[in-house]
């Protein structure tokens, strides 16, 4: 009995959520079930609180963004990028603010082998030029990030394709070999479905299925987005307009927030986390999720060709000193390596890499290397990366290794010193999956491998492993693939990840969001302007 009479009070809050009944026909349907008036009222402003309310404008102040940016998804590198693109596209799939796989573009997805997928797509669905989406727009915005000739940062995500076929209304993909994690790839924010015409696609017109429409975009500085009246994704697009900033500074960010100029912010300053927090006007949204800050050293440049040298770099760093003064606990030290505790196949039982100032002066000796070495870092990266450059200068002298910081520019940073200079400060999202991650940054063909490590004898295993592991279907075996592969990273890879980072967002009291709030991206999965509501 009681059993149904919880599932009929969840029920009634769900229609006052959904606006299906009034608020005074919840009251008394609560009052019929032996509910006092006073929990009955409390339970309708909790439901009415829940509940989307449409129009207004929603600001937001993001911490990346660059003059050099492009609308062609392909090109996406920064925060900025991933929010402006879900403004106006979707991809096949997404992960929800749950952290759940669900179809998006997709009504489903299918295989019986991992080899063979089939994905089913929504009809009806309208691009923001009038033209209905068909499985011909899929193949040829797929095909824009393939073949040889592509420059696209999701070439490495799209290698694994062998072949696409139209079956009715569903897009058959043939792989290279089994991949049990290839709907996660696909929810990748580059592989946004454009419309096409004669196979091809326009990728610098800002036309897609999403809830908006691009008004404006200056690259760098602002992008200005309407609601799309044929929008087909019932229950998301509550706004009526969308502003999107770039704020690098994290100081200007912050201030713009206290002063209601936007309405929610990232990168929050984990140096002003609580002050911020004590403001009446915001609230502090932290989330724990697979975000991670680097020092990619290119192995194809000297001196981080040599083994002893990157090693010696890596045994030199206080990695909880950074945990403590530059996230200021908030967030975790990391193990070299891309994978966060938050994945499935985390190595768990890889021995943590601690400083070692003996140990990283053998290994600089015996690499032969003499003289300063040059870390390029900005603020761009993330918020403190500087000082964190500054105190892995200090950390690396008592190994007697001289490391001259490079202060470089906001503006530019990732066009001109990521994936260019020889070290820097980086950032990476995280991915839901490892495979997703290290095709994103670390298989020898993405554009994105920032550390360039594609030639060494581990770094052709890893690709080997990477590639098995892809194929794998028993869980236990592809657990101690994905922990070779993170131990060949954390060895002889460029990458030095010495921690993971919370996310941390500011928002005004006047946004409401649901429970769930994804932790994929930051910003809700780089989807809160069609997930959030004004209050």
């Amino acid at each position: 009995m009681l059993s149904r009479k919880n599932a009929f009070i969840a029920s009634q809050k769900q229609k006052l959520t959904n606006q299906q009944i009034s608020r005074r026909g919840f009251i008394q349907s609560m009052v019929a079930a032996c509910i006092v008036v006073p929990t009955a009222l409390s339970w309708a402003n909790q439901a009415m609180a829940a509940t989307p309310k449409q129009g207004g404008k929603f600001i937001m102040g993001m911490a990346a963004g660059s003059t050099t940016d492009t609308m062609d998804p392909g090109t996406f590198e920064n925060n900025f990028n991933t929010n402006f693109g879900y403004l106006y596209g979707n991809s096949l799939t997404e992960v929800n603010a749950a952290g759940d796989l669900v179809g998006d573009l997709a009504e489903s997805f299918e295989s019986d082998d991992a080899i063979t997928w089939r994905f089913n797509l929504r009809q009806g669905v309208e691009f923001h030029n009038g033209k209905t989406m068909t499985p011909e727009d899929v193949i040829a915005s797929i095909n824009h990030h393939r073949g040889e000739d592509s420059t696209s940062a999701a070439k490495g995500v799209t290698a694994p394709i062998k072949d696409m076929a139209i079956d009715g209304n569903t897009v058959v993909f043939t792989l290279n070999a089994a991949n049990a994690d290839f709907p996660y790839l696909m929810s990748d924010y580059h592989l946004l479905i454009l419309p096409s015409s004669e196979g091809k696609v326009d990728a610098l017109a800002g036309i897609g299925t999403g809830n908006y429409v691009i008004e404006t975009f200056e690259p760098g500085v602002r992008t200005i987005a309407n609601k799309y009246a044929n929008a087909w994704k019932e229950g998301t697009g509550h706004f009526d307009q969308i502003e999107m900033l770039s704020l690098l500074d994290v100081t200007a960010r912050q201030n713009a927030l206290l002063s209601g100029d936007v309405h929610a912010i990232e990168r929050v300053d984990p140096k002003t986390v609580g002050l911020l927090g004590r403001a009446p006007n915001i609230n502090i949204l932290e989330k724990t999720g697979t975000l991670h800050y680097t020092f990619p050293m290119r192995v194809d440049a000297a001196p981080f060709d040599n083994y002893d040298l990157r090693m010696a770099l890596k045994l030199s760093i206080k990695r909880q000193e950074l945990v403590d003064k530059i996230l200021l606990g908030h967030g975790a030290v990391g193990n070299d390596h891309p994978i966060s505790t938050a994945n499935q196949f985390h190595a768990s039982d890889l021995p943590q890499r601690e400083f070692d100032a003996d140990l990283a002066r053998h290994h600089y000796e015996k690499s032969g290397h003499s003289g300063p070495i040059q870390l390029s870092a900005s603020d761009a990266a993330f918020a403190g990366a500087v000082d964190a450059a500054q105190l892995i200068a200090a950390s690396a002298a008592e190994a007697g290794i001289d490391i001259e910081v490079v202060r470089e520019p906001s503006d530019g940073y990732w066009s001109n010193v990521w994936n260019k200079k020889p070290w820097c400060a980086c950032y990476w999202g995280g991915r839901p999956t490892e495979d997703w991650m290290f095709a994103s940054a670390y298989v020898a063909e993405t554009e994105w491998n920032d550390t360039a490590w594609r030639t060494t004898e581990s770094a052709v295993r890893f690709n080997e492993v990477v590639q098995e592991a892809r194929s794998e279907l028993d869980q236990d075996k592809r657990r101690g693939m994905y922990a070779e592969a993170q131990t060949l990273i954390s060895d002889d890879g460029g990458a030095v990840v010495p921690m993971f980072a919370n996310y941390i967002m500011g928002v005004s009291k006047d946004i409401a969001h649901s429970d769930d709030v994804a932790a994929n991206w930051t910003m809700d999965g780089a989807k809160a302007a069609s997930r959030w509501w004004f209050a």
